[in-house]
């Protein structure tokens, strides 16, 4: 089976992404399964984690609605506030749906850097080990001996690393972000998704560009845990699905084949699906 186990819907008209610019013609506009469903057609891939992309709830609620008409989609990575006294009902509420099989916490825009350190937050991730869910870690480079300390206390939650953590490809820098990943890849808990690359190395990038950082992250989690995704559509800022499937098809070359089935598809369908999500 063949799993892209990072890819998002949105509608603008909702109105929560306030991330996204208006002047930007490629990310501010509607996507749904309609628009991707061809792309999975195209490379083979059965099942879809699809993945939140706004901090509230009701878009938590959308993504449980579109997947209605999207069968392809497996599993939904949802949000909750972490913090709120009441972060643990809300996320074993919300759980109640088995398409939930994670939650994401958009850690790289909150402005403490310290804030996966908070002692408010251990009930939300009691939650998430009780339930069986996932913890998708949206980090950048400089959360990652936080997010290694959130993974030491709570050595049952499963924690997924999304986009490598966005390593600083587009200047080239490889440490100190080598020796993080690496410290973070020794505990078993822990997992890494070979996604989001490409929009860090910038629109002109080269395969050469992302091969040092994707070569670190197969020495240092194997293959057996490392789950490709597209990010799409983020991705077409930096040339698109078909693109970054075919330049991963090039970077994995030299593993053996059920060493790419696992990145590409057995991996994400143990990390998320072993125990809950679409048949």
């Amino acid at each position: 089976m063949r799993i892209d186990s990072h890819q998002h819907f949105w509608r603008v008209a909702r109105g929560d992404y306030s991330w996204m610019s208006p002047d930007d013609e490629t990310l501010c506009r509607d996507y749904g399964p309609e628009d991707l469903r061809p792309l999975l057609d195209r490379h083979g891939i059965d099942r879809t984690i699809l993945v939140q992309a706004a901090p509230t709830i009701a878009e938590t609620q959308f993504m449980l609605a579109a997947a209605e008409s999207a069968p392809f989609v497996a599993g939904i990575v949802g949000w909750a506030d972490f913090a709120a006294p009441d972060a643990a009902q809300t996320i074993a509420n919300l759980a109640d749906n088995p398409l939930i099989v994670g939650f994401r916490p958009m850690v790289q825009d909150i402005a403490d850097d310290d804030w996966l350190l908070r002692a408010d937050l251990r009930g939300a991730f009691r939650a998430l080990v009780e339930r069986r869910l996932v913890f998708d870690a949206l980090v950048l480079p400089r959360h990652l001996s936080r997010t290694l300390v959130t993974a030491d206390r709570h050595p049952d939650l499963s924690v997924v690393v999304d986009h490598g953590a966005k390593p600083f490809i587009r200047e080239g820098v490889l440490d100190p972000w080598r020796a993080d990943m690496a410290a973070l890849a020794a505990r078993p808990n822990v997992v890494c998704k070979l996604s989001g690359l490409v929009t860090e190395a910038g629109p002109e990038w080269r395969t050469d560009d992302l091969r040092p950082y994707v070569d670190h992250l197969l020495r240092a989690f194997g293959p057996e845990r490392l789950l490709w995704g597209s990010d799409w559509p983020v991705a077409n800022l930096a040339g698109g699905y078909d693109r970054w499937r075919a330049t991963t098809l090039d970077l994995i070359a030299g593993l053996s084949e059920a060493e790419k089935d696992a990145v590409l598809g057995g991996n994400a369908a143990r990390i998320y699906l072993s125990e809950r999500g679409r048949p």
